[in-house]
């Protein structure tokens, strides 16, 4: 008599091993999100899909996941995208998106078994972005980054450096990292330059850094500046982290 209670105990036996992702499009226009697992974590739904406009979509997560999430644009039936594409297919399967992108960097059950995620802008931009916990439990003395909403509102495409502008047409489509643009080791954090120390944006020639940080500051712009950009939750059962596209 109790078997036909077996399957909702494995349901919620799964679901209360981990975590939910709400993807939602707020754009007046169909996104392709793009999912990357990072070695060792799956692929999320093979890595990609269609998100219709204002629409939204539920993904189910390992508790200990790691990854990345992004948007594509413009892409066509054979995965050709204007912005964030992943090797001309709609299933990225591992393949990460090419810049410039806005990227959701997540790590489910860090250290202290807390969640930690971030916005990042150090791939440039695409689109705005911002990752809200719902239900989380602020791990700290309610700081400025725990369990709060992380992410850029801001459309950096109308703030963009013209020299670093991509382009389709007379159109600005995305915005481009000062590494991508001139891959000096100083704009890129490498060699000498590889330490929080040795990089700091205010030392660069131009700090590009600071255009992307005045407009989105809860957002990473550069490769050392996640101290200030990573946020973390301690999570419950209920907890459900929601991505919004164009919020």
């Amino acid at each position: 008599m109790y078997l036909k209670f077996l399957p909702l105990l494995f349901l919620f036996i799964a679901l209360s091993s981990a975590h939910q992702i709400r993807l939602i499009n707020s754009c007046q226009f169909n996104l392709w999100p793009g999912i990357q697992g990072n070695a060792g974590h799956e692929h999320l739904r093979e890595g990609g899909f269609e998100l219709k406009a204002f629409t939204r979509q539920e993904l189910v997560v390992p508790n200990n996941w790691k990854g990345k999430i992004w948007a594509r644009t413009k892409c066509d039936g054979r995965g050709r995208c204007e912005t964030g594409g992943c090797g001309n297919r709609i299933k990225c399967n591992g393949a990460a998106g090419a810049p410039p992108v806005t990227l959701a960097e997540i790590t489910f059950g860090g250290g202290g078994g807390r969640d930690f995620y971030e916005i990042t802008l150090v791939n440039g931009y695409n689109l705005p972005m911002i990752m809200v916990p719902i239900n989380g439990n602020r791990p700290f003395a309610a700081g400025r980054f725990d369990c709060k909403a992380a992410g850029c509102k801001y459309d950096l495409d109308a703030r963009c450096p013209t020299e670093l502008a991509a382009r389709s047409g007379r159109k600005t489509i995305g915005c481009k990292t000062a590494c991508a643009v001139f891959n000096t080791d100083q704009y890129c954090c490498r060699r000498a330059f590889n330490s929080a120390r040795t990089c700091r944006s205010q030392n660069w020639p131009k700090n590009y850094a600071a255009i992307f940080k005045g407009a989105c500051p809860d957002a990473t712009s550069y490769a050392y500046d996640d101290q200030r950009s990573t946020f973390s939750c301690r999570p419950d059962p209920s907890t459900t982290y929601e991505i919004y596209f164009c919020p």
